[in-house]
């Protein structure tokens, strides 16, 4: 079976100019049903997969007799997830599997949650060829539904939430170990297992591989196993690992903050049970990883904090310097320097966050310190006068997580950022809200190409510069140019020829009635021709 790439890959000038009428704005519902009925697959697809659809053209997509067109309606991140929901039952498990795989949204965002009762029809019904054990599928529930699964009224559901086990209560652990259901018991005590060191002891490869990485890490050691690790380590890293698994025993941890590696200091020196002659002694460690790692330690007394606010390395000190213990005036003393060439992006919710301390919110928005007020600034909840103060700040890294993260980023300061900031998901910040429109044709002539595409935003853009950038040297700049509605006619009727920008002229809300009728009645072969003369 062809991939959507290959689909596009073969799909001739006559069927990308179809695909470009499937997303133009002008094609009235008849079009879109014409469309769905008699198109080729590469237009189908775009058609069913990349925008929002009139709910008739929704309902003709789900009786639609072509499992693949079906199967890309269920991937399409534009529509209503109710509406992609309706497939929960369709007859052809290919079309179920792409219900299960959804769109494909790049982590850390999450495709908007198909209806929890969907989702539990899913649980409850689909077997081996579906794979409900993709992240996708994840993806597309709920916080509600993932909060509940523990105590779900329905079994099938609550063996999806025993995987949570390490973030369960000890009420809700014993009441799934007690689970009326023989499934939920069994899943639950092999979980409960994991906790057994005499079990975990009995299934550790001796060998490295995946699954001696996972014990060592998470799962509870026996005395034999840690032993084992310190005198005859199966693999170069098991040192490092136990150093990271909470079950260590003390004197270990001890043994350790000693040891000549000092990847496995680094690991000690993140632990909530290392003790303070330990901590002591690694704050002066040669290594400034190592540092680093103490610097951030929540529990170092005022000597500590002093000795590594004057550490030689500039990490270190930038560590310690937002430590919670700090005063501004001690923040202010520390010779820092706060990174630019960082990743500015959005910052996920946690399925099981923390209570939000609106004080302590504040208190770092209002903060000396920019690492301290990036930190407020990826908070979602953020007051308004917080946003007003943090779209003014002198530190880019401020303005662009503040951008990224609140749903109420001015205008101004999406635009700003996105002229600023050219890291990893930079398009994000196209997709908020409040983007701009207007005023960005006068970005027709800057130096980067993405920079020049947002002159398509807006709305009153000469047609002249319109014409010339279709002719630009980037082909996203000419490929977004080319949908512009103030594109001037001979120019559009020009680019319906052109291999490369047919399908993006054909979307192009300005084509005419008459074009998109020609386009229809010749199979998208000649958009000159007179529908009364098509063969």
């Amino acid at each position: 079976m062809p991939t959507p790439e290959q689909i596009w890959d073969d799909a001739g000038l006559p069927a990308r100019r179809l695909a470009g009428l499937a997303l133009n704005p002008s094609s009235s519902e008849e079009t879109l049903l014409r469309l769905l009925a008699d198109a080729p697959l590469a237009a189908r697809m775009v058609l069913c997969r990349d925008r929002d659809l009139p709910e008739a053209v929704v309902d003709a997509v789900i009786a639609h007799p072509d499992r693949r067109t079906r199967g890309f309606f269920a991937e399409n991140a534009h529509v209503d997830p109710a509406q992609r929901g309706r497939l929960v039952d369709d007859p052809d498990w290919i079309v179920r599997s792409c219900l299960v795989e959804g769109p494909r949204i790049a982590l850390p965002h999450r495709p908007k949650p198909l209806p929890d009762d969907v989702v539990v029809r899913m649980i409850c019904t689909y077997r081996s060829e579906e794979p409900l054990g993709s992240h996708y599928f994840y993806q597309q529930m709920s916080l509600e539904l993932i909060r509940s699964m523990p105590t779900h009224p329905l079994p099938e559901v609550r063996l999806w939430g025993v995987g949570s086990w390490d973030r369960l209560t000890p009420d809700t652990r014993a009441a799934l170990l007690a689970d009326p259901d023989d499934r939920v018991r069994e899943r639950a005590r092999q979980h409960r297992q994991n906790q057994d060191p005499a079990w975990v002891e009995s299934v550790l490869p001796d060998r490295p591989c995946h699954g001696r990485t996972d014990i060592l890490l998470h799962r509870a050691l026996s005395r034999a196993v840690v032993d084992g690790v310190l005198d005859a380590p199966a693999g170069k890293d098991d040192r490092s690992m136990i150093a990271r698994n909470p079950s260590l025993p003390a004197d270990v941890v001890v043994v350790l903050a000693a040891d000549p590696d000092p990847e496995v200091r680094e690991e000690i020196a993140r632990r909530p049970d290392l003790g303070p002659a330990e901590r002591h002694a690694l704050v002066s460690d040669p290594h400034p990883e190592v540092r680093r790692a103490v610097a951030h330690r929540a529990d170092l007394g005022p000597a500590e904090r002093d000795r590594l606010a004057v550490d030689t390395d500039p990490k270190v000190r930038l560590a310690v310097s937002v430590h919670p213990a700090l005063t501004e005036q001690e923040r202010a003393r520390i010779d820092y320097e706060v990174p630019l060439d960082c990743r500015f992006g959005f910052r996920h919710v946690s399925v099981l966050p923390r209570p939000r301390d609106r004080e302590a919110v504040r208190r770092k928005a209002l903060s000396g310190h920019p690492m301290l007020r990036r930190e407020a600034a990826e908070d979602h909840e953020l007051p308004a006068d917080l946003v007003a103060r943090l779209a003014e700040d002198d530190d880019p890294g401020v303005r662009v997580l503040l951008a990224q993260n609140h749903p109420d980023a001015p205008a101004a300061l999406l635009l700003h950022s996105f002229l600023e900031y050219t890291g990893p998901e930079r398009e994000n910040l196209l997709t908020r809200p409040n983007f701009p429109h207007a005023g960005l044709a006068a970005l027709a002539d800057h130096e980067d190409p993405q920079v020049r595409a947002l002159v398509a935003r807006d709305p009153d853009t000469a047609p002249a510069t319109v014409d010339r950038l279709t002719r630009d040297p980037d082909p996203d700049v000419r490929a977004a140019l080319a949908r512009h509605p103030n594109l001037p006619r001979p120019r559009l009727a020009e680019l319906l020829h052109d291999e490369e920008l047919a399908h993006a002229a054909a979307a192009n809300p300005a084509l005419d009635p008459a074009t998109i009728d020609r386009l229809l009645a010749t199979d998208g072969r000649d958009p000159d021709q007179d529908p009364g003369t098509a063969a």
